[in-house]
């Protein structure tokens, strides 16, 4: 019943979210596999930081200078970053993964320093990508 309020309330099937993410890390890339199988309505694409049309999305939302270790989403023109596109991004998941968007009451300033240290320490505790990762590409 929960799920059913989350699902309904938040987007309609003909929205395209896209993820941006670091493609050289597989803790990153391992996220991206996570999310696409979590996500039964196939609403979220994504991209690379690395690539070229990374480049155009920063650069038309004036992200520029976004640190490699960031996850950004984009989501009906607005972008997210960090621990905030971490949560919006579990919002739209199937299962039980909406209910932990209640930590958006949690300001940012307390939850993106989690959201670094990971970041930060990401290929020390899980080391680069190996191989190549399907995703949907936008």
């Amino acid at each position: 019943m929960m799920n059913m309020f989350f699902r309904h309330s938040r987007i309609t099937d003909d929205k395209k979210y896209i993820i941006l993410f670091d493609g050289t890390c597989k803790l990153c890339n391992n996220v991206v596999r996570f999310i696409s199988k979590n996500d039964s309505r196939r609403i979220f694409c994504f991209i690379p930081l690395e690539s070229e049309k990374a480049a155009e999305y920063l650069s038309r939302y004036n992200k520029k200078n976004v640190n490699k270790g960031s996850v950004l989403l984009i989501q009906d023109e607005k972008i997210y970053t960090k621990s905030n596109a971490v949560l919006h991004i579990l919002k739209c998941l199937d299962g039980l993964w909406p209910l932990f968007f209640v930590f958006i009451i949690v300001p940012g300033f307390i939850r993106d320093p989690v959201y670094d240290i990971i970041a930060k320490y990401r290929y020390r505790w899980f080391g680069p990508s190996t191989g190549t990762t399907n995703y949907r590409t936008c």
